[in-house]
C-alpha cells in the first residue's frame, strides 16, 4: 500500500507502545509507592496537577524526544510546544498528547488513559515550530489512545481501519485483540454531565430531555458517564453511543481541548464509522488557532451525532 514507506510512523506507534507500558505500570502500582496525590500546583489550563500527570508527560517526552522521528511535540501540562532533540535534521513528524486524561479520577482507580495525535511536519527546515502544531483535524497521519482499566489496552487508526491491542503482562507485548473496529450507527448510551443542565443551551436541554425519553418517541436511551473522556469514548466506541461535552455559560468555547482531546478521538471515531462535531461543523475541520484551544464535543454513533445537530440547528432557528 506505500512502497515507498521508510518505517518511521510504524517506529513512533511502537514508540507510542513503550511509553504506554511505562504509564501502565505507574498506574498499577499507583496504590502502593508515593505517585497518588497532587503535587500542589496546577498547569497551563489552570487544573491542578496530579503526581501522576507529571510523570506520565515526562514519560512521553523522553520516549519520543530522542529518536529522531519527532521534531516537535505539544502536551496538555505544557504551556509552549516542545522542541525534541535531533528534531532539526530528522524529524518528520509532529506529536500532541494528552499523557493523563481523566486524571482526576486517578485516586479513586476509575479507568483513565493517554490520547495522541501524529501529524507530519509542514516546515521543511530548521526546528519544528508552532504552525507545525496548529493543523485541522484531517492532517492527521495516526490517532489514538491508551486506556488503563482492567486490562491496558491501545487503540489507534493510521488511516485504514481502527484496530484494539491488548497489553499481554506475560509477554510484555500489546496483542491484537480487535480488528476493524465498526461502531453502531445508533448507540444505546448517552453521556454527558447532567449537574451542568442548568448552564446549557436550549438545543442541549432538548437533546437530553429525548434521549431520557422525556420527549418524543423511542429515542429513550441509558445513561452512562464515567467522567474520563478515553474510558466513556471507549464504551461507546465498542457498543454504540453518544459523549457529549457542550459548551455552557461558563465554559462559552467549550471544556475539551481540540488539539490533543477532540480531534484524535474525531479521527478514530470516524475510521470506525460515527462521527464528531462541535454541534454545528465536523471536529476534524476544524482550523486551531491556538494550542490549547478549547471546542464543544459531539462524537460517537453517526446517527445519533447528525441527530444532535439537527436538534440545535432547529432550537437556534427558533425565535426565543
Amino acid at each position: 500500500m506505500h512502497p515507498h514507506a521508510t518505517g518511521q510512523l510504524s517506529n513512533l506507534l511502537y514508540d507510542v507502545a513503550l511509553a504506554a507500558k511505562i504509564i501502565s505500570g505507574y498506574v498499577r502500582s499507583a496504590g502502593l509507592v508515593d505517585v497518588l496525590g497532587a503535587v500542589g500546583h496546577t498547569n497551563v489550563q489552570g487544573e491542578e496537577q496530579q503526581k501522576l500527570d507529571v510523570l506520565a508527560n515526562e514519560v512521553m517526552k523522553q520516549a519520543f524526544g530522542n529518536t529522531g522521528r519527532v521534531s516537535i511535540m505539544a502536551s496538555e501540562e505544557e504551556a509552549e510546544p516542545i522542541l525534541a532533540a535531533n528534531g532539526a535534521v530528522d524529524g518528520k513528524y509532529v506529536l500532541l498528547f494528552d499523557p493523563l486524561d481523566g486524571s482526576s479520577n486517578i485516586d479513586v482507580n476509575v479507568s483513565i488513559g493517554t490520547i495522541f495525535s501524529i501529524q507530519k511536519r509542514l516546515s521543511e527546515h530548521g526546528c519544528g515550530n508552532l504552525v507545525d502544531c496548529l493543523q485541522s483535524g484531517r492532517s492527521q497521519v495516526a490517532a489514538g489512545y491508551v486506556i488503563y482499566g482492567s486490562s491496558t489496552v491501545m487503540v489507534y487508526s493510521a488511516g485504514h481501519g481502527v484496530h484494539c491491542f491488548t497489553l499481554d503482562p506475560v509477554i510484555g507485548e500489546f496483542r491484537m485483540t480487535n480488528q476493524n473496529v465498526s461502531t453502531p450507527p445508533i448507540g444505546k448510551y448517552y453521556s454527558i454531565n447532567e449537574s451542568n443542565f442548568t448552564r446549557w443551551s436550549p438545543g442541549y436541554q432538548q437533546v437530553v430531555r429525548y434521549f431520557k425519553g422525556v420527549e418524543g418517541e423511542g429515542l429513550g436511551k441509558n445513561a452512562r458517564y464515567i467522567g474520563s473522556l478515553v474510558a466513556d469514548f471507549h464504551r461507546n466506541l465498542l457498543a454504540g453511543g453518544i459523549f457529549m461535552y457542550p459548551a455552557d455559560s461558563k465554559s462559552p468555547k467549550g471544556k475539551l481541548r481540540l488539539l490533543y482531546e477532540a480531534s484524535p478521538l474525531a479521527y478514530i471515531a470516524e475510521q470506525a464509522g460515527g462521527a464528531a462535531s462541535d454541534g454545528k461543523r465536523p471536529i476534524l475541520d476544524i482550523v486551531p488557532s491556538e494550542l490549547h484551544q478549547r471546542t464543544p464535543l459531539v462524537i460517537g454513533s453517526r446517527d445519533d451525532v447528525e441527530f444532535v445537530e439537527r436538534i440545535l440547528r432547529e432550537a437556534n432557528a427558533t425565535p426565543e
